[in-house]
């Protein structure tokens, strides 16, 4: 039997929207998660006083999985349907979201945005939208959860649908291809099986909803690029960088290059799943060995390439970003922390070229003064080290950025343009 395709999925929308419910409740009845799991989790529940919240639980008990060891592959966020394997970017706070989101650990291919039928759109509804069309995700699927709390009614479903609608629209998704299916994740109606309460309601169920998504086309075609997200020393084994192949081919053999130190080496093995591989492809999280390169040699933040078409170092680069959540304004010469692929570093805003309008792209103004929150701008931008990034029109996968400043990211945005460093 061939191998399903792959599909990352995202869940996201206001924090007490119920999305963690909604993503225990999936994975449960989609027969990831069995019953003994959930009876523990529910005594859990009821011990800490919250009864019900058994399939909150299923994404935290993971974290303590996390901290014991280190496992390249998260396997417990994987679930099957009749076409796709999906894997969930599990993203329960909000930073955690975008951290997520911008570090190439985890493009998503298509995302489900959670809104409470008994609240509608709130705040970080439009945020997360409004990211989620930034950051490329193309394919929307809209959960109007809590269907139990307003008494399965379709006027109320109907309402939260138009409003979400518009924000959507606003943002410039086609709303007329993106399903809204009504759900009670608590009580599990709609979620994998047909409800009885809203016979109002002639669509498909969340489950039936995923696999009408498209499994994105592997970037097989584009040249080597492998973020690093650690290092680890294996004894017997010498060093092993980690991360996620975004884009291209690796094979064992091949003249690797991190950048941008530019230091080379041999690839000598991949590891994945615990198991050793000739070669791995983009999606591919990945535990490699290259010969003449030690701990001191790589680090978190790195770039790996072949020496025929190195990882791009910027000493400039042009962005489109969107202004989220900024306390004043952000103005030339203001230093934050960009967040580029899996590295980390301070960048000087050089120069605004223009304010953007963010739904359409049509030039608001020339050289403004400053962006502010709910602005779209173009910036030129200079890091204080040299770093890796992609122009979006050359490896879009490597052109994404966040800029986050005391304690919150308030903007995102990628790379249009960029001056190579010497």
């Amino acid at each position: 039997m061939a191998e399903k395709p792959h599909l990352n999925i995202v869940f996201i929308g206001h924090v007490d929207h119920g999305k963690s419910t909604t993503v225990g409740r999936l994975l449960y009845e989609a027969g990831a998660i069995d019953e003994q799991t959930i009876r523990k989790l529910k005594e859990k529940a009821a011990e800490l006083g919250k009864a019900g919240f058994e399939f909150a639980f299923v994404m935290d008990k993971v974290k303590e999985e996390q901290e014991r060891g280190l496992t390249i592959d998260l396997a417990y966020k994987k679930f099957e349907t009749q076409k796709f394997a999906f894997t969930i970017i599990d993203a329960p706070g909000h930073k955690d979201f975008i951290k997520n989101m911008i570090t190439g650990t985890s493009q998503a291919d298509a995302a489900v945005l959670v809104v409470a039928a008994n609240d509608g759109v709130m705040e970080q509804t439009k945020e997360h939208a409004f990211l989620a069309k930034t950051l490329g995700v193309s394919q929307l699927i809209i959960a109007v959860n809590k269907m139990d709390m307003v008494k399965f009614d379709e006027a109320k479903f109907n309402a939260t649908k138009d409003e979400v609608s518009k924000l959507l629209a606003g943002i410039g998704y086609k709303v007329d291809e993106i399903p809204f299916v009504p759900i009670a994740s608590l009580p599990g109606e709609n979620i994998t099986k047909k409800t009885t309460n809203m016979d109002w309601y002639k669509g498909k169920t969340l489950l039936a909803s995923l696999d009408d998504l498209t499994a994105p086309e592997k970037p097989t075609n584009l040249p080597l690029r492998m973020p690093v997200q650690d290092v680890y020393t294996i004894t017997g084994i010498g060093t092993v960088p980690v991360g996620r192949i975004e884009t291209g081919i690796m094979k064992v053999g091949d003249k690797i290059v991190v950048n941008p130190s530019g230091k080379t080496g041999e690839l000598k093995s991949i590891e994945m799943h615990h198991e050793q591989m000739k070669q791995a492809e983009p999606g591919d999280n990945v535990g490699i060995n290259i010969r003449g390169l030690g701990k001191e040699d790589i680090r978190r933040g790195d770039v790996l390439g072949t020496a025929n078409n190195p990882p791009t170092v910027a000493k400039e680069f042009t962005g489109k970003i969107i202004v989220l959540n900024h306390p004043t304004v952000m103005t030339v010469g203001y230093t934050p922390v960009f967040h580029i692929n899996t590295a980390q570093v301070s960048c000087k805003i050089k120069k605004i070229n223009s304010k953007i309008d963010p739904k359409t792209g049509a030039v608001l103004a020339k050289n403004p003064d400053f962006l502010k929150n709910g602005e779209a701008g173009e910036i030129v931008v200079e890091p204080t080290k040299p770093t890796c990034i992609e122009k979006q029109t050359d490896i879009p996968h490597l052109s994404k950025f966040a800029i986050r400043d005391m304690g919150r990211t308030v903007a995102a945005g990628m790379c249009v343009d960029l001056v190579k460093k010497d």
